[in-house]
């Protein structure tokens, strides 16, 4: 892809908040005035870390003296990847499209539909995985139902659509502190969003969702259950965990070989304090400073300090006016974190026109409860 995408906005895409545009920057654009840096577009298929090269999909190769690893995370299905045409998962720009087109096509389909269990499997939306991407966009879906799109139809009220979000474990934000599970749980129902913890789905077919011995008729399932490194770290020779992710030293590189880094959700990177590293932003951005420090490092003789993360916190949004922030030893929601949430992600766009265009149309959404994107 010719594109650097901020991903923690690519919900907002897919439930017509945003445009793609608004959250994405060409590569080559953000690249254009650091004039020894190259930008190659292709597929890398393959790592030879024995002869220094990567090969290209098309058969060629390109050498290298230091290597970063940054190609991220898919979403997992756990071994059913045939559910994936059913369920799409939110991970890039297409995915975010695909499920757009979905959700308003449901309701459209809806407003066609005479047969009413039809209808109902129509205006049901089932969001799997109760992490921060799925209660995001579970309190999306809500606020479409509930707002842009409530007079805008004739024959349905979308109000009276269903949203449901499935978590097989024991709480949603399994990362957050429990009593922010709990709050987010909290404000999820008040909008209206059916929360099922301990709700293992077993089946994804079309036109139904199975989960914990019941049968749930949708025609809408967005995934947002687990996630699968990229397939490329398998030929880096290293040791991986059950994600596919490189077990990497303690400065970020593949055991054996100093001059390759796996940063970001390719890396399993166990902090003495933290355990395993979350794969947010965060990490991502400190990894890749940390990376390029360690080079110039090198280059001048320095030996190389372990990587150490700094936690900022995390934050996620349920809807509007709400958000939950676990911000160092801090654990409040509402309408405070909710502001913090907007200045953190306006703050990390790329590009000046991204962030003044994505603080417009947030503004339009607040004001008038309407969607740009639609």
């Amino acid at each position: 892809q010719n594109h650097h995408l901020f991903q923690p906005m690519l919900y907002q895409v897919a439930t017509a908040a945003l445009s793609p545009s608004d959250i994405a920057s060409p590569i080559r654009s953000i690249l254009r005035d650091q004039r020894n840096a190259d930008v190659l577009l292709g597929d890398v298929t393959e790592v030879l870390p024995q002869e220094r090269k990567i090969r290209f999909g098309d058969g060629s190769t390109i050498g290298y003296d230091y290597l970063f690893v940054a190609t991220g995370t898919r979403h997992s299905y756990f071994g059913h990847d045939d559910w994936e045409m059913l369920a799409p998962g939110l991970k890039n720009l297409e995915d975010a499209e695909e499920i757009r087109r979905r959700v308003l096509l449901s309701f459209e389909r809806a407003e066609r539909e005479t047969d009413p269990v039809r209808r109902h499997a129509h205006l049901t939306f089932v969001v799997v995985g109760g992490g921060p991407t799925g209660v995001e966009v579970a309190g999306a879906l809500a606020e479409i139902r509930s707002y842009a799109l409530r007079r805008d139809f004739r024959h349905i009220d979308p109000r009276d659509a269903t949203v449901m979000l499935l978590e097989g474990g024991p709480r949603i934000l399994p990362g957050y502190p429990p009593e922010l599970s709990e709050r987010a749980k909290y404000e999820l129902r008040r909008i209206g969003v059916e929360v099922r913890e301990e709700t293992m789905v077993t089946d994804v077919r079309p036109g139904s969702v199975s989960a914990a011995g019941w049968t749930i008729p949708t025609q809408t399932v967005v995934w947002a259950a687990g996630n699968v490194a990229s397939s490329l770290t398998r030929s880096l020779g290293a040791p991986l965990d059950r994600a596919g992710r490189v077990e990497v030293e303690p400065d970020c590189t593949v055991p054996g070989h100093p001059e390759i880094f796996v940063l970001g959700d390719a890396a399993a990177f166990r902090d003495e304090r933290m355990g395993l590293l979350p794969g947010i932003c965060p990490v991502a951005i400190q990894m890749g400073r940390y990376a390029a420090q360690a080079v110039m490092g090198d280059l001048k003789n320095r030996p190389r300090r372990p990587f150490t993360y700094w936690d900022k916190g995390q934050l996620a949004v349920i809807g509007r006016g709400h958000a939950v922030a676990d911000i160092w030893h801090l654990h409040f929601g509402g309408f405070l974190a909710w502001l913090v949430w907007i200045f953190v992600h306006i703050f990390f766009l790329i590009g000046f026109r991204n962030r003044v265009i994505v603080l417009l149309e947030w503004g339009w959404s607040y004001f008038t409860y309407q969607r740009g994107a639609r």
